[in-house]
């Protein structure tokens, strides 16, 4: 069946600096997906992470390691093969938990297909060590009476057989102590691993009690430089400068304090909108896409309103042309109608005439 993925989350990924071990290099510029796999063939678990179309992790879980949880969002665990220690961080605290708590299942599970393939081995190894305690005394008893002629005619195809099994069964046992070299090779290189761990985290908690020491000290002087501006402000009538002094220096450091928290808000505001990025970028691909089909149809737009207008002009030069036919209609007719009074005032003449 081959390697099937069996859980899937998203975080940032970070390897430990090979040069200090100590600092955090960032594996991705952003989250990336973290898979859980297990190969049914290798019986094996796997941790795999892929940046586009780099790898940057490919961790063999194996029942010594060990999953830390740093922070709230952040987790840590060592390769010995990759040499090297893998950081994960977490937008929550509930996607660490399920992490890690699916790197213990996987854990025992390793664990558990260590022991099966351990029992295999040592069945394999006795089997082959009872073959071989059996095979002298099935020779023998086929070799009782008997000549030389008679040993070959009736015993050669038995003996072959068990000659061959012996074979198998000594190939066996020598894969089986290659294998079992390798994983004390192993075993070493974790043991290995895990006394760096553990050197690196005694260094971190003594850097921690050496600041939480070098933090104490600062309170101490701190409480020890108040109390002497307290006794020289009781001692001298200066003291009442020095006092404004040292308001304002309060006040400069509360303004500090707060500027310092106003930043330590806008870095926090600044991390969540660096978690909404991708959905505001998504948004504005999306804004951008019906800008450009409003673009699209405001063009079409135009160019109707173009051609109407063309339309506009056309039908207004057809108006002053058929304006221009009317007035020399409505002059003919009044040319007509001049003509024809003048006809009717002619008959009105001859009719008085007469």
């Amino acid at each position: 069946m081959g390697e099937q993925p069996i859980f899937t989350t998203r975080a940032h990924v970070f390897q430990i600096d090979p040069t200090t071990k100590k600092n955090w290099v960032p594996a991705s510029k952003q989250a990336v997906t973290v898979s859980y796999f297990y190969d049914s063939t290798r019986n094996s678990y796997r941790i795999i992470s892929v940046d586009g179309s780099k790898v940057i992790i490919n961790s063999t879980i194996t029942p010594n390691m060990t999953f830390t949880k740093t922070s709230q969002k952040f987790g840590q665990w060592a390769d010995s093969r990759a040499n090297t220690v893998f950081g994960l961080g977490f937008a929550s605290e509930q996607q660490l938990a399920k992490f890690a708590e699916k790197f213990q299942e996987v854990k025992e599970a390793a664990k558990l297909a260590r022991d099966k393939s351990q029992e295999k081995m040592e069945t394999s190894s006795n089997n082959s060590q009872e073959s071989g305690r059996e095979t002298p005394s099935s020779t023998q008893a086929s070799s009782i009476n008997g000549t030389d002629d008679e040993k070959i005619s009736h015993g050669g195809p038995e003996t072959a057989a068990l000659m061959s099994e012996n074979d198998k069964l000594k190939t066996t046992v020598e894969q089986s102590n290659t294998n079992a070299k390798k994983l004390e090779t192993e075993l070493q290189t974790l043991r290995d691993s895990n006394a760096r761990l553990v050197d690196a985290l005694t260094e971190s908690s003594a850097n921690v009690e050496i600041w939480k020491k070098q933090l104490s000290t600062c309170k101490e002087e701190s409480d020890t430089l108040r109390e002497k501006i307290a006794e020289l402000e009781s001692q001298c009538e200066m003291a009442n400068v020095e006092k404004e002094r040292n308001s304002k220096l309060t006040v400069q450091v509360q303004e500090l304090e707060t500027e310092l928290q106003d930043k330590e808000q806008e870095l926090e505001n600044l991390r969540k909108q660096a978690e909404i990025i991708p959905q505001l970028m998504a948004e504005c691909e999306s804004i951008t896409e019906k800008l450009q089909a409003a673009e699209v149809k405001n063009k079409d737009l135009e160019d109707r309103i173009e051609g109407l207008q063309a339309d506009i002009e056309d039908s207004q030069s057809k108006q002053g042309i058929v304006k221009g036919e009317l007035k020399k209609f409505m002059d003919v007719l009044d040319g007509k109608i001049d003509e024809l009074h003048e006809f009717r005032q002619g008959l009105s003449k001859l009719g008085v005439d007469n």
